[in-house]
């Protein structure tokens, strides 16, 4: 039986809307699904109390839209999809994000150069 990794939460707070973003990349989700994936990839137990807010602060931001859909013989799901604005700040995120940990990279290990923006 695998252990669960617990990252730091400011670490995850930094890196949970990319991530998120990066889930519904393949495809549209609702929000139990989303937090699946992102604990099935290592990033722990993301709570609804998190998760929902984020979803929804990434909605009104246009990067995703919602729609309810009928459940199989119980409540109905709110499934999130990624807009073309969501897969641009996306993009747009993976770069950032790369640069960045470049960045802090050569700082934990001792260099003093890094990428700059």
């Amino acid at each position: 039986m695998a252990t669960e990794e617990v990252w730091p939460s400011d670490w995850l707070r930094g890196v949970l809307a990319v991530t998120v973003l990066a889930v519904l990349q393949r495809g549209a989700a609702h929000g139990y699904a989303i937090a699946a994936a992102l604990s099935e990839a290592g990033l722990g137990t993301v709570k609804g109390g998190t998760l929902y807010p984020l979803l929804g602060r990434l909605e009104t931001a246009g990067h995703l839209e919602a729609q309810w859909l009928p459940g199989d013989g119980g409540p109905g799901r709110k499934v999130y999809v990624l807009t073309d604005s969501g897969r641009r700040h996306l993009a747009d995120q993976r770069d950032r994000w790369a640069d960045f940990t470049t960045l802090t990279t050569a700082l934990i290990e001792g260099e003093t150069t890094g990428v700059r923006r």
